[in-house]
């Protein structure tokens, strides 16, 4: 497939709109993060100053003597405390006291332990000297509002993501739906427009059959008005369920592969290699199914620029049968084997890139089989295979 320099397919522009709505989101979230991140530092720091007052008031209760003096400011200092989770310890780390913890849980000594670790993770000690030189270390976790603005870019670049993903699948539904109902317009106008001029090459046909007899140059216009008959009858049954039914595979093939024998270059050769019987039935609807079959092989000899070998395989397996198609081409790189089958991913100046997706779409819904790159690599070949299922 021909690759043209500096210029971006239909579906590599779309990719780069997704990529900068991606983009565009990862620096809403970061910038929160970072952002928040500051906040929650400098609440951090106003939190660590507001324990070491709060341990300054309980060593100073400890410490006054109870009959002259007034603890009601150092209790109304411990007693604002009622969000900051805190553990005292001796210098054994023994519990001694706590704070603003799940009271259903307090009698659980390991739910105690627990806390009790993670708040030495959290937070440095703070230190409570008495007057005797008996050291307490108080340790606290962070308050629920602390906890809570730590979380919350987190939880706003989730919302934006998943915003971003509901709005590019609902997008993609109704740009599916409107390109479907483009499409299923376009092919039975098409086919309508079609029948008309192909009625009149019928009629004219057969008047020069009177006239001259057994001419060669007749036989081939036949065969083409039989061809736009075909192609006719393909526009049509897009849009509806087609009726598929059992048919020679190898003789299906065969036809189409003389058809594009005939209209390629005599520097492509078509080698055919069929593995079992040469009668495979598979139910298809023969139109549709040629229809691939020609597409792909199209593909194939664009690809190798009118001089190679196009070979196609068939292997019948006991439930399926196996189709490869293929080219002696310049191959695609790995990254592109989904590509290539999506609308509009062309390499051709003049291309649509819709062949491979027709293609697609015929095998999958229509036929519910498979069509998929089995191998490629670049300036080595490509090889497209299709499973169809027997039953």
């Amino acid at each position: 497939m021909n690759k043209i320099k500096g210029k971006h397919t239909i579906y590599q522009r779309k990719q780069i709109w997704k990529m900068g709505l991606l983009i565009l989101a990862l620096i809403i979230g970061l910038s929160s993060i970072m952002i928040t991140g500051r906040v929650v530092r400098s609440l951090s720091l106003e939190e660590r100053k507001k324990m070491e007052i709060w341990a300054a008031a309980i060593r100073e209760i400890a410490d006054m003597d109870s009959e002259i003096a007034d603890f009601s400011f150092f209790l109304r200092v411990i007693q604002d405390n009622e969000t900051v989770p805190v553990i005292i310890v001796d210098d054994s780390d023994k519990i001694l006291d706590h704070w603003n913890l799940n009271p259903s849980r307090l009698d659980n000594s390991d739910y105690l332990d627990r806390r009790l670790a993670a708040m030495k993770k959290q937070n440095a000690p703070i230190e409570i000297v008495f007057f005797d030189d008996v050291v307490q270390l108080l340790y606290y976790g962070d308050s629920k509002l602390l906890v809570w603005l730590a979380w919350y870019p987190y939880i706003q670049l989730t919302v934006i993501i998943l915003f971003l993903l509901a709005a590019y699948y609902v997008f993609s539904i109704s740009r599916k739906a409107e390109q479907n109902q483009v499409w299923l317009g376009m092919s039975k106008e098409t086919a309508h427009q079609l029948a008309t001029p192909i009625s009149s090459l019928i009629a004219w046909l057969e008047i020069m059959k009177e006239k001259e007899h057994n001419s060669e140059m007749l036989h081939e216009l036949e065969k083409d008005i039989g061809r736009l008959e075909k192609i006719t009858a393909r526009f049509s049954k897009i849009g509806s369920t087609p009726q598929l039914h059992n048919e020679n595979i190898i003789t299906v093939i065969d036809n189409s592969i003389d058809y594009l024998r005939g209209r390629s270059s005599k520097n492509i050769l078509f080698d055919r290699v069929y593995q079992g019987n040469d009668n495979v039935l598979v139910p298809v609807n023969v139109p549709l199914f040629e229809w691939v079959i020609e597409n792909v092989c199209k593909n194939a000899l664009d690809a190798m620029d009118g001089n190679g070998t196009i070979r196609i395989g068939v292997e019948d397996r006991p439930l399926q049968v196996w189709i490869d198609i293929s080219d002696s081409g310049k191959g695609i790189s790995r990254r592109h084997f989904a590509a290539i089958f999506k609308p509009g991913y062309t390499t051709r100046r003049n291309g649509w890139g819709l062949g491979l997706s027709l293609s697609k779409r015929i095998i999958e819904q229509y036929h519910n089989g498979r069509i998929f790159v089995l191998r490629s690599a670049v300036n080595a070949g490509t090889t497209i295979r299709i499973i169809l299922n027997k039953h």
